[in-house]
């Protein structure tokens, strides 16, 4: 079984995104990884693209960013070769990773990311909601046979529906879609985490989450729906600025996330009516029918000798209304438990 599969089947998977919160330096890529480590994640992950290969250098107002983001007025170019992860860092990046023991992989955006992130032997491949679209490019990453993780942020149904074939075709099934809402930040009134359950019935696949609100609640709410995954900008120190470090979570934020979520599985359990013993040893709390005047043999059993009271030693109250009326063969004692051998 794959190593990330392996994971999920034991707790929920949490990815730290790097994204662009390196801001240009090896060292603060380095000193996050390290960061997210501490913080209780069990990825990291990349995004491996060039301005280039995920655009062109054209100012045409096709190419102005104008959708209402922290990034409206910007050229595509512009951003993307602001916040890419230079390519020449990836190695080192997913060495420290696995000396640390953190998975590592990254969302390709090409053909050429694809193989370089296959040299460095990537355990997975994400692919981000906008290329969702990009047929050739899944059918390339489907290709190599590893678990491909879909952000379906801007999808419809159909994108969905297609992009699944595309891997299935491909004789890749190892699918995990994740819920996004593509806004940075998004507003959580917009995260509809109702559709990570939806997703999972309606494609049995695994699902999970991909968040860009502010804070931990939808990723905790997200868990208790069933998300098996939850990726989370991540960011050393937010003041180092960034393209995305208005959105992410720095490293005490993410690790109270971790711990919340890891709280939140617990909590949400299995089912099971099966007692554990500390749960029988409480049905002693519970009701049961005593003696609560002394009772003298021959007389009658009624409302004003026998109750149903605690604790739990006596006989199970569904017996109340067939003893009302009966005989008392023996003497009953104020206190004591009834049982049907002491009643005609």
């Amino acid at each position: 079984m794959n190593q990330l599969f392996r994971i999920i089947k034991e707790r929920v998977f949490i990815v730290a995104e790097l994204s662009a919160n390196h801001n240009g330096s090896l060292q603060n890529a380095l000193d996050s990884i390290k960061a997210a480590k501490r913080s209780g994640a069990d990825a990291i992950k990349l995004q491996t693209y060039t301005a280039d290969t995920i655009t062109i250098d054209c100012k045409t107002d096709d190419f102005k960013i104008t959708q209402g983001t922290i990034w409206d007025g910007k050229y595509l170019y512009d951003l993307y070769k602001e916040a890419y992860t230079p390519w020449e860092w990836h190695e080192e990046l997913f060495g420290e990773a696995k000396n640390l023991g953190l998975i590592c992989f990254s969302s390709p955006f090409d053909k050429t990311a694809v193989d370089l992130l296959e040299k460095l032997d990537t355990p997975a491949y994400k692919i981000a909601s906008f290329e969702i679209t990009d047929i050739p490019l899944i059918e390339y990453v489907a290709s190599k046979g590893k678990p491909i993780i879909i952000s379906t942020g801007i999808a419809t149904l159909e994108d969905i529906e297609l992009a699944m074939t595309t891997c299935k075709q491909m004789g890749n099934e190892q699918i995990i879609l994740l819920k996004c809402t593509s806004s940075y930040p998004a507003p959580i009134e917009e995260a509809n985490l109702t559709m990570i359950t939806e997703m999972a019935e309606r494609f049995g696949v695994i699902t999970g989450l991909s968040d860009h609100t502010i804070g931990i609640t939808a990723p905790i709410t997200a868990v208790t729906l069933g998300a098996r995954v939850i990726e989370k900008h991540f960011i050393i120190d937010r003041s180092i600025g960034g393209p995305d470090a208005s959105f992410s979570l720095n490293e005490g934020e993410f690790a109270e996330m971790v711990k919340s979520i890891r709280e939140a599985e617990k909590a949400i359990g299995r089912v099971d009516y099966d007692l554990t013993e500390k749960q029988k040893k409480g049905r002693e709390f519970c009701r049961s029918l005593y003696a609560v005047k002394d009772i003298n043999a021959g007389d009658l059993i009624s409302e004003e000798n026998i109750r149903s009271i605690r604790p739990g030693f006596g006989l199970h109250p569904k017996y109340f209304k067939e003893l009302l009326g009966k005989m008392a063969l023996i003497d009953i004692k104020r206190g004591e438990r009834i049982n049907l051998e002491q009643v005609l």
